[in-house]
């Protein structure tokens, strides 16, 4: 099965679960952040996972003692389910634990609001830095297949997990992680700091001693205490390995009294788009080499930095997010004028390249001009 059913519906889950927000618990959409936890590093990430994919089976060809493989299937299955579990808590745990692997994870942590597209917030590198805690799998002989689909239902269970509705899961609280448990792993207030660490079973937090259970007399306040001021995917996938590194750091220049001339919504209407073209890409991958691919690849990763600098009001990011709807795009899709969904997908992401030049024309001269004295700067 392509794999874009799966990446299709938690997309579609995640907009199920905003008109929820939005319409049922009457709560403002923060747009730019839900534009940020999809395409933070989603695009970089589905390549990564790729190399995770094939280090796992380079392993299990060339230094497996296949002792897995020799099992009942039924085993496979079970020790698979349970074993991957483990992994994950370890691999989780020490990248709270050790500064260069939190460089990668403080991506996810950085959202602010809690909901299902947190689930799909993740750093560039993250597969880079989870494969060796995996590693064990695949020289224990534990077949390929067995591990993608294992992973992947673990990866849905965790995606759940980061869902704004459900409160409490009953009689599942001692036994699975639930949301519940997760909203505490996301909390900023010192009794939640690396809790929860767990991915579905909650036994391992229990036996290693990272469990805290929601307390009702503590408001959970989500985010990090250091977030990158930026909403760049590129910068917040970096600055924390500047950090790490102990290197130079930029500054953003953060003006509170400058109007936005591109609103949250319509920042956000351009970030889903430019998921649906993400959808394609994932469609198509499978098939598709070479040429066609690397542009599309390279089409849509410019697009989640110019949707960045449209977020923040940047001239530099409208001009690049003309570019890259108008141009690119355009191009690319007349060139493969074989393909109907593309030609819908960037039909749609054109007219929002224009909608942002007619922005940019009726903008004032003062909105245009840049600032020389900023009124603050946050030095990070």
């Amino acid at each position: 099965m392509n794999l874009v059913y799966g990446t299709g519906l938690l997309f579609l889950l995640v907009l199920m679960e905003l008109v929820a927000i939005r319409y049922f618990l009457q709560e403002k959409i923060p747009w730019k952040e839900i534009v940020m936890n999809l395409n933070s590093g989603h695009i970089l990430l589905w390549i990564f996972r790729g190399l995770e994919v094939l280090a796992f089976h380079w392993l299990l060809m060339h230094f497996s003692f296949s002792w897995v493989a020799q099992w009942p299937v039924a085993m496979q299955w079970i020790f698979a389910f349970v074993a991957w579990d483990f992994c994950f808590y370890w691999l989780h745990r020490l990248h709270h634990a050790i500064s260069f692997l939190w460089a990668v994870h403080v991506v996810h942590h950085e959202g602010e609001h809690f909901s299902l597209s947190l689930g799909i917030r993740n750093s560039w590198y993250s597969s880079l830095t989870s494969f060796p805690f995996f590693a064990g799998l695949a020289i224990l002989g534990l077949p390929l297949e067995i591990f993608i689909v294992v992973s992947s239902v673990h990866y849905f269970i965790q995606f759940y997990n980061h869902n704004r509705i459900v409160k409490k899961s009953g009689w599942l609280e001692h036994i699975m992680i639930t949301p519940s448990h997760h909203r505490v792993h996301h909390g900023k207030n010192p009794e939640y700091i690396n809790k929860n660490c767990g991915g579905t079973f909650v036994i391992w937090d229990k036996l290693f001693g990272t469990f805290q259970a929601e307390r009702d007399d503590i408001d959970i306040e989500f985010g990090t205490s250091d977030p990158v001021p930026s909403e760049n995917p590129f910068w917040a996938n970096n600055i924390p390995f500047l950090k790490w590194l102990h290197l130079p750091l930029p500054q953003f220049r953060k003006n509170e009294t400058e109007k936005s001339f591109f609103s949250d919504t319509f920042v956000g209407f351009g970030g889903l788009l430019l998921f649906c073209l993400l959808l394609f890409y994932i469609y198509k991958e499978p098939s598709w080499t070479g040429t066609p691919k690397l542009i599309l690849f390279s089409i849509i990763f410019l697009s989640t930095i110019a949707n960045g600098g449209l977020a923040e009001n940047k001239v530099w990011g409208a001009a690049l997010w003309i570019t890259c709807t108008l141009i690119f795009s355009s191009v690319f899709a007349i060139v493969f004028n074989d393909e109907p969904i593309l030609i819908v997908i960037v039909a749609a992401i054109a007219l929002h390249g224009l909608e942002t030049i007619r922005r940019l024309v009726l903008r004032t001269p003062k909105g245009l001009r840049q600032q020389k004295e900023p009124t603050g700067t946050v030095a990070y």
